[in-house]
C-alpha cells in the first residue's frame, strides 16, 4: 500500500527507550477517509429519512427558509462532520473507526497522545486541505512533505502512525522462567503504547549495560506490574525472571 522506505518517527520515551513508529502514508489515509466519509454518508441518509417521516415535501420546505437560515445549515452540516473527527479521535485516542480499521492513529510529532486542541485544528483546516476539491490540496501536502501531513498536520503539529502486529513469539521463552505470580494481584490494563515501551525494552534488553537493564525492568515492573512487596521480590530476583514476568505482562494483554 505504501512504499517500503516509509519514514519513522523516532521517539523517547520517559525511560529512555528509543521507539521507532512507521508513518502512515497517503494509501493508508485515504483508506481511513474512505471508510469514515461512508459513515458520515450512511449518517446523513438515515437522517435524511427520518426527516421526511415529519415533512412531506422537503424540497418545497428548504426553499422556504431564509438566506441566513440556509446558510446556517450549511455551516450546521460542516460542524457535525467536524465534530465527528474531533470527538472520535480524543475520544478513540487519536482514531475514527476508520483509521481503527486501517490500523493508524493520529499522535503529536513527539509521539505522545493527540489532545483536544491539536485534533479540533487539523479536522478544521480540513476545509483548505480540500480545495480546490477532493483534497488535491491535502494530497499535495502529503507528497511534498517527508512525513506525509497535510496542511492541517502541519499546523496542529500532528502526523498519522501505523500500529504494525507485533510478533510476541520473538519474545517467548520457556514458562519455566516465568516467577509465580498471584492471578488475583490487581494490575491496570496497558494502553497499545505502554505495550510498545515494554516490547522496546525487551527487544533491547540484551544489549543494554547490567546495571542499566535491571535498572529500567525495576521501572517497568514497578509501574505497571501492580504487585505487592513478596511478588515483586520474586520478579525482581533476575533480570530473566523480571523480563519474563514483562513478557507475561504483555501477552495477557493480546
Amino acid at each position: 500500500m505504501d512504499s517500503a522506505a516509509s519514514p519513522n518517527l523516532d521517539v523517547a520515551t520517559p525511560e529512555r527507550v528509543a521507539l521507532s513508529l512507521p508513518v502512515a502514508g497517503i494509501g493508508y489515509r485515504c483508506l481511513a477517509y474512505l471508510i469514515d466519509v461512508f459513515l458520515l454518508f450512511l449518517f446523513w441518509v438515515i437522517t435524511y429519512f427520518t426527516f421526511t417521516l415529519l415533512v412531506s415535501d422537503v424540497l418545497g420546505f428548504l426553499e422556504g427558509l431564509s438566506g441566513f437560515t440556509r446558510t446556517l445549515m450549511v455551516v450546521g452540516v460542516f460542524a457535525t462532520q467536524w465534530l465527528y473527527w474531533t470527538a472520535c479521535e480524543v475520544l478513540m485516542g487519536g482514531q475514527t473507526p476508520g483509521k481503527r480499521l486501517i490500523g493508524i492513529r493520529v499522535v503529536r510529532v513527539d509521539g505522545s497522545p493527540v489532545g483536544v486542541l491539536e485534533s479540533a485544528v487539523r479536522n478544521l483546516v480540513r476545509v483548505v486541505d480540500f480545495l480546490p476539491g477532493l483534497y488535491a490540496t491535502g494530497c499535495l501536502s502529503m507528497l511534498l512533505t517527508r512525513q506525509h501531513r497535510r496542511l492541517g498536520d502541519i499546523l496542529a503539529g500532528t502526523l498519522l502512525v501505523r500500529e504494525e502486529r507485533i510478533d510476541l513469539d520473538k519474545y517467548t521463552t520457556p514458562a519455566a522462567e516465568a516467577p509465580a505470580v498471584s492471578a488475583t494481584t490487581s494490575r491496570v490494563r496497558l494502553a497499545p503504547e505502554d505495550v510498545e515501551l515494554i516490547l522496546a525494552f525487551l527487544t533491547r534488553a540484551p544489549q543494554l549495560e547490567p546495571a542499566a537493564r535491571t535498572r529500567l525492568g525495576t521501572k517497568l515492573v514497578d509501574r505497571y506490574g501492580g504487585l505487592g512487596e513478596t511478588e515483586r521480590a520474586t520478579v525482581l530476583a533476575s533480570p530473566q525472571a523480571t523480563e519474563s514476568f514483562l513478557r507475561t505482562r504483555v501477552q495477557a494483554e493480546r
